[in-house]
């Protein structure tokens, strides 16, 4: 079977876009707004229910106040459907698990959400980058109390994920850099 370069481009543009929804969901995860404002061309729009509607970066300005009560994200992808159209345009749905630890006023609360991501991405100077995204919940598990149990002896002696760079990846990899896409 021969492959055309057609297909090898098709195939290189996916993984790329593939590598760019990664990169959101770590860039959301350790609170890394440098990183996150590398996923956006300059004119993007994100639509992220009642947290924001608007320009991309105006969001990225907003997420410490956003992500401030959030003690645990966790943003898993799961199915991604990606469409190439012409002169460097896609679309893709992403369905995601997004896990969130919110520390409410007297105790943190847990809300797991099923959803998914309609985005609208570009590529400029052989980069791909979101150009519109928008976040879509089929549905939200909520605990209230959490029920996140970090001081169990199942993790003893595990390293314990944390926002922004105290995270653990930061020292333990010397390829992944805070800020980085």
């Amino acid at each position: 079977m021969s492959v055309s370069q057609e297909q090898l481009q098709a195939l290189v543009d996916k993984e790329a876009i593939r590598e760019l929804v990664h990169a959101y969901c770590n860039a959301a995860d350790r609170h890394d707004t440098e990183k996150m404002r590398a996923c956006y061309h300059e004119d993007a729009i994100d639509e992220h229910g009642a947290h924001f509607s608007g320009p991309a970066m105006d969001f990225i300005d907003a997420l410490p106040e956003i992500q401030k009560t959030m003690r645990i994200l966790h943003h898993n992808v799961t199915t991604h459907n990606i469409k190439l159209g012409e002169d460097g345009y896609a679309e893709g749905e992403v369905y995601i698990l997004a896990f969130h630890q919110v520390q409410g006023e007297e105790e943190p609360f847990d809300v797991l959400i099923g959803g998914r991501y309609f985005d609208k991405y570009e590529k400029r100077n052989d980069v791909w980058k979101f150009s519109h995204r928008s976040v879509v919940a089929d549905w939200v598990n909520v605990h209230e109390p959490s029920i996140v149990q970090l001081d169990h002896a199942f993790t003893d002696g595990a390293l314990i994920g944390k926002p922004g760079k105290a995270d653990p990846s930061y020292e333990f990899f010397s390829l992944f850099k805070f800020g980085e896409r």
